[in-house]
């Protein structure tokens, strides 16, 4: 099955768009976990088994695996053989690099640790990005708005009148030949979702800062999801950190719970 087509059942049987990032920081989790062989793991199972009946897709960011160095790496990997398998995985590293590289980034992300959606930065063009479509059974979400302040240092900049951020949307369809990329579109910038929207046409949007980050849930929801169109409303620090006691599975639920009825009131 596709990972477009996966999502798109996800998103249907659950009644959900919501995503959980299981951005898991070792100096974050509740203290008790650390007496475990891996604590990592043990935090992110917890997490699983109290929210996959409620999401459309599981994010991970690589970053907080990787920093942990080969015990991050297996951490990472048994995670994601532990979620459930009709449940999505979007692997997020943000790779962004040409030729032989991206080849073997693509083959990373996609055969050994088995994802079934990545995010891509296309500062390199179409040749950082191709490698990653060729495999047509998975998903790249391409940073086309991020979420993050200063992201307007460069992504508002204009050329013959347009921002780079729409040029960026306006590129991606074009590359999507084999129907398996999306945008990533920050929930921080809801002047401007609209706008991606109408210029993506039906690409999947990785919509994240709802949340800590305080970005617009309405309209991150109305426009990302307009016609139809699949969008993944990503939550992290949010839903997995909400409690450092033994009760953090439960109270994780109980957020994860509140935006699943936020996003849902939103859609209707």
């Amino acid at each position: 099955m596709k990972a477009v087509e996966k999502l798109a059942r996800a998103v249907e049987n659950i009644d959900s768009l919501l995503c959980v990032g299981l951005d898991t920081d070792i100096k974050k989790i509740p203290k008790f976990l650390l007496k475990k062989k891996d604590p990592v793991l043990a935090f992110n199972k917890k997490i699983v088994d109290a929210t996959s009946d409620l999401v459309c897709a599981y994010k991970l960011n690589m970053a907080f695996y990787e920093a942990l160095g080969l015990s991050g790496i297996i951490s990472l990997k048994k995670t994601m053989e532990y979620i459930p398998k009709n449940v999505p995985v979007v692997l997020d590293g943000k790779r962004g690099d040409i030729g032989n590289t991206a080849q073997k980034y693509a083959a990373a992300i996609f055969d050994y640790f088995r994802a079934d959606a990545t995010t891509l930065n296309p500062y390199m063009g179409e040749d950082s990005i191709l490698p990653f479509s060729e495999y047509r059974e998975k998903l790249s979400f391409v940073l086309c708005l991020t979420s993050n302040p200063t992201a307007r240092e460069f992504q508002f900049l204009k050329n013959s009148g347009k921002p780079l951020y729409l040029q960026v949307a306006d590129r991606v369809k074009r590359w999507n030949k084999n129907k398996n990329l999306g945008l990533v579109v920050g929930a921080t910038h809801p002047g401007q979702i609209k706008d991606i929207r109408k210029a993506a046409g039906r690409m999947p949007f990785l919509i994240p800062g709802v949340g800590s980050q305080k970005g617009d849930l309405g309209a991150a929801v109305k426009y990302g999801s307009a016609g139809g169109a699949l969008a993944l409303i990503n939550s992290s620090r949010e839903i997995i950190y909400p409690s450092s006691g033994k009760d953090f599975a439960v109270q994780a639920r109980l957020k994860a719970i509140q935006l699943y009825q936020s996003i849902n009131l939103a859609r209707n």
